[in-house]
């Protein structure tokens, strides 16, 4: 594929929806989804002379996009513990509540459980938060999900299901906690 500015504006064109929909997913916050989307358009035009053509297009761009997600989210959660002075804190809690919750697709009145579900999802080891958002948020595929991860199908399900397991455990907890403040 030649690195040129037509083939670039077809694939930002054709990806920025799904780029963006996979960042806002993964972060939950208009702008953080901006500045992946940026970032990955731009190593995607860097790139894209190196593409070789072993997966798909859809299927580079979404990895790209995931691994960008996962190093925003690395460095976020990093400088969340760093306080006044370059304290670390222990503190759960404290360090889960700096974030922002703000994803544009929910509606006002379910914010609040989205929030509480969005920030159990968040505590998923990422393997898991991988598999459980490309399969269950952006409704791909087993094959799919493995050839992005890359890992088996039956790899892909077991993450899945204990994704879905942890989940239900946690959010039980979640929400009887929800319920008492209420």
């Amino acid at each position: 594929m030649l690195n040129n500015s037509n083939v670039f504006e077809k694939i930002y064109t054709e990806y920025k929806v799904l780029v963006y929909n996979v960042a806002l997913n993964y972060l939950q916050n208009t702008e953080d989804a901006e500045e992946i989307m940026q970032d990955v358009f731009v190593l995607v035009y860097q790139s894209l002379d190196k593409f070789n053509h072993k997966s798909s297009l859809k299927t580079w761009i979404y990895r790209i996009t995931i691994n960008k997600c996962l190093d925003f989210i690395k460095y976020k959660n990093s400088q969340k513990r760093w306080f006044i002075f370059g304290k670390k804190s222990n503190n759960d809690y404290e360090i889960q509540h700096l974030s922002n919750f703000e994803h544009p697709g929910i509606a006002l009145e379910n914010k609040e459980n989205a929030k509480i579900l969005f920030g159990v999802i968040n505590q998923l080891p990422e393997n898991q938060k991988t598999a459980f958002v490309l399969s269950k948020v952006d409704g791909m595929s087993n094959s799919d999900i493995s050839e992005i991860m890359k890992i088996s199908i039956s790899a892909v399900e077991s993450l899945v299901f204990r994704a879905k397991s942890s989940l239900k455990e946690k959010l039980s907890h979640q929400f009887e906690q929800y319920h008492k403040k209420k």
